[in-house]
């Protein structure tokens, strides 16, 4: 069972809670971002006007294109000279903001600190491309790892994940390739501050305005906007937590107290053990939605919580 005391404010170390001070008093009263087209939003995001700081591109990264669904679909590439394995990597932004390049460090952290290939996929996004687009995507970036990661990375050692959307995605993806194609490629998963009900856990529900990152409505429109045409909150290509959850691969879920998405990670976490799969649960105290996008301490803890999660795969 979990512990309680990771839940008590007094759980809370001083950096994380002074970081989500600064969080609330930046956005609150801020633009709201939904009164401005998606692909505004984007730019400012990209320019480190959103919730979450500019990172660092990497030099080393290189961009492969790849033949997708719909036309050309690229896939950033940040690669050790011999990989011990490829980190598929799907980024979070609700389906609709972010993109390949604006992680970099944590790409480079696989490389380096783990030996992994990083591939992040550069998948369509909504509302222009609502789903199934960007899962259609993912889907045959996956299916191009299984059919030539051996011959250009040397390896056939294959973790997936992201955070937030991209932790949905990446369980969308383990799902299509086993159900569509009766594949199971990848050795683990890191799931970070995932969304796995699209209709709406109780933690987001009740989380309210309060805008620590997101919020509830930020949420709901998130899914909006993702479903703009078709899609079925109970479908498990929709929402995975509806999913036969059976012969997938250990996982672990990285998940903050202070996430509205946190029901999302303790329900998720139970169905994948209750499914017969490794199920590792890591609950941060005080930890806002991705909080691992910030330099805090809290930040290394958990990345060295993943570093030894994927050394025993």
């Amino acid at each position: 069972m979990l512990d309680p005391r990771l839940f008590h404010p007094d759980a809370v170390d001083a950096e994380t809670a002074a970081l989500n001070a600064d969080i609330l008093a930046r956005l609150t009263g801020a633009p709201d971002q939904w009164s401005a087209p998606a692909a505004v939003v984007r730019e400012n995001r990209a320019k480190g006007l959103g919730p979450f700081p500019p990172l660092p591109k990497s030099p080393r990264a290189k961009v492969v294109t790849i033949d997708g669904p719909s036309g050309p679909l690229h896939l950033r590439v940040i690669a050790p000279e011999t990989p011990r394995g490829v980190f598929l990597h799907i980024h979070g932004g609700g389906w609709m903001l972010g993109a390949a390049d604006e992680q970099d460090p944590f790409l480079e952290f696989f490389a380096e600190r783990l030996g992994f290939a990083a591939v992040s996929v550069d998948y369509r996004l909504a509302p222009e491309h609502p789903y199934p687009a960007g899962p259609d995507d993912c889907e045959a970036a996956a299916l191009w790892l299984v059919r030539e990661g051996r011959e250009r990375f040397g390896t056939e050692r294959f973790i997936i994940g992201g955070d937030s959307a991209g932790a949905h995605l990446s369980v969308v993806t383990m799902l299509r390739l086993r159900e569509r194609h009766g594949l199971t490629p990848f050795a683990g998963a890191n799931l970070i501050a995932g969304v796995y009900d699209l209709a709406l856990t109780p933690s987001v529900r009740r989380w309210g305005e309060e805008k620590l990152i997101l919020n509830t409505r930020d949420i709901f429109l998130f899914v909006q906007g993702f479903l703009r045409r078709e899609g079925d909150v109970r479908a498990p290509d929709v929402s995975p937590i509806h999913a036969d959850l059976s012969g997938l691969p250990p996982a672990l879920f990285t998940i903050g107290t202070r996430d509205p998405l946190i029901d999302d990670s303790l329900f998720m976490a139970g169905r994948w053990a209750a499914a017969g799969n490794r199920s590792e649960l890591a609950v941060w105290p005080g930890g806002c939605h991705v909080f691992t996008r910030f330099d805090i301490g809290l930040t290394r803890e958990a990345l060295a919580r993943m570093e030894g999660f994927v050394a025993l795969l």
